[in-house]
């Protein structure tokens, strides 16, 4: 069988090593004569997956010691309101950056328990630029500054000068990195919490990665549902019920390809090269386009549309026969999006961009 090149923005397509070995171990992990999916997550032999996928993880990214990581039910979206209710007091302030979709929910959720000030928006409900730094407004007393740091339906990205800008204010800085996690390397001691859904550039969908810092914990308002609690997962080892246990075992292979590649800062090079040769492919035709700001471009989520978008079913029809899959863009902003993250091969760029190619020529 040959495989199709998955361009899904999540859950998105994972390294093919990853999944051949998972399909290797389905039935008999390490020869005890049944699935990871039917083991007792408290039993020795899945203690021994757990420990050694949350090594994994603390190694890839550099985590330092004096920081928890949780692996959480309920996908990135359940930490809208489990971050407020772990870190504010009801009439307390906190930051948040609104630059899309999903910081606009994060805020909304929030909003429910404590009160927001939004340091700077863009235009729209899908800006196509950070707001310059002379437009950020920020809060004296706000108890964390909140970031989506890539957001996924427009191609949205922070980047590092704005990135410092943020730090910069002295304030505990939480980051919404769902789908740009483990793309390159950062300094995971700059940001007091990074939460991340598993379903972009970790695992399957339904599961949630919280690094926290340890000081953060023991913060819960009393009101805080135990399963919201962080401190729930520290103590237990993000065991206090029974965990997505097959989630995370796929989650550790993905983690140990990583090591095996040479980690984040070689799949860096090859997640920069992917973005800058289907950019520059895009900037340089006069059939498609990209809204985005190029010095906000996310190396994960590339965006664009055609020149007429009359032809976009052609061009979907055409990409999906050419084993091209799941390139309509988000029905909040339209057009077209190929998402690009760790497990897509540079061959998988190098063919969209041949038959976007092909398309242009037929169609011009």
């Amino acid at each position: 069988m040959t495989r199709a090149y998955n361009f899904s923005a999540g859950p998105a397509m994972l390294p093919e090593p990853v999944m051949r070995k998972a399909a290797d171990e389905f039935l008999d992990w390490n020869q005890t004569g049944m699935s990871v999916m039917e083991m007792s997550h408290r039993s020795k032999e899945y203690m021994q997956v757990a420990h050694q996928m949350e090594a994994d993880l603390r190694e890839v990214m550099e985590i330092p010691d004096n920081y928890k990581v949780l692996f959480i039910h309920g996908g990135a979206s359940l930490q809208f309101a489990g971050i407020p209710l772990n870190l504010t007091q009801p009439g307390d302030t906190v930051d948040y950056f609104n630059t899309g979709v999903w910081s606009t929910k994060a805020i909304k959720e929030a909003s429910r328990y404590v009160n927001v000030n939004v340091v700077a928006e863009g235009g729209g409900n899908n800006p196509t630029a950070i707001p310059a730094r002379s437009e950020w407004n920020f809060s004296p007393d706000a108890k964390y500054i909140h970031l989506c740091a890539n957001e996924t339906i427009t191609g949205l990205e922070f980047q590092e000068d704005d990135l410092e800008a943020v730090f910069a204010q002295g304030k505990p800085v939480i980051a919404d990195m769902s789908s740009n996690i483990m793309c390159r390397p950062i300094d995971v001691s700059k940001y007091a919490l990074i939460y991340a859904g598993a379903q972009k550039n970790i695992g399957p969908a339904g599961l949630a990665i919280v690094i926290v810092r340890e000081d953060l914990l023991s913060q819960a308002r009393e009101t805080t549902p135990t399963l919201l609690n962080w401190q729930t997962y520290a103590d237990n080892e993000s065991m206090f019920n029974t965990p997505a246990t097959f989630a995370w075992y796929l989650a550790g292979l993905v983690f140990a390809w990583l090591k095996e590649i040479g980690g984040v800062k070689e799949i860096a090079k090859i997640n920069q090269a992917k973005a800058r040769k289907l950019y520059e492919f895009i900037d340089a035709s006069e059939f498609y386009s990209n809204s985005i700001v190029p010095h906000n471009r996310s190396w994960m989520n590339v965006t664009f549309t055609l020149k007429n978008s009359e032809l976009d079913g052609q061009f979907l029809e055409g990409s999906k026969s050419a084993g091209l899959l799941s390139l309509k863009g988000h029905k909040a902003f339209g057009g077209m999006r190929a998402s690009i993250y760790n497990a897509m091969p540079e061959a998988g760029v190098d063919a969209l961009i041949e038959f976007m190619r092909e398309f242009a020529a037929k169609h011009a």
